[in-house]
């Protein structure tokens, strides 16, 4: 199955992933596809584990498909990281048949980060732990969001 655009993905609930250099933030829509909640992390080790955890994710949530944050450039243009992001799609798709679709993730670490720092006045230490998971939650919200106004 090739990457789709948001509007044909399936009925049911999306898990939203943001790809970090060492961890995978994981986030899981509710079935109406309405609330984005952050769900945990997936620690990077080996391509095929990474993915076995997130088939389990799915597995257990009844996930319809994936959401993955696609990280342009300011100007919208592709750079290394989201051309990483594609080659994970790609690769995921290599192990099972199974509906993926981007959504523009510009800045929604920083936005994230803010969020924490201003409304939950968290520690740096505390944030690490958190930052990838919201990030997911923050991408997928915005698809979800989409989804629900188009």
């Amino acid at each position: 199955m090739p990457v789709l655009p948001l509007s044909d993905l399936p009925p049911g609930p999306l898990l939203g992933l943001d790809l970090g250099e060492k961890t995978i933030g994981v986030a899981s829509s509710d079935v109406s596809r309405v609330i984005a909640t952050p769900v945990g992390l997936v620690r990077k080790t080996k391509f095929t584990a990474d993915a076995e955890a997130l088939f389990t994710l799915m597995a257990q949530r009844g996930t319809a498909a994936i959401v993955i944050g696609l990280p342009l450039n300011m100007d919208g243009s592709e750079g290394p990281r989201a051309q990483s992001s594609r080659a994970f799609a790609r690769n995921l798709l290599r192990l099972r048949d199974l509906p993926i679709a981007f959504w523009d993730e510009r800045l929604s670490t920083a936005a994230v980060e803010r969020q924490l720092i201003g409304t939950l006045d968290m520690s740096r230490a505390r944030r690490a732990e958190v930052v990838d998971q919201n990030a997911a939650a923050w991408i997928l919200q915005g698809a979800l969001d989409r989804l629900h106004s188009a």
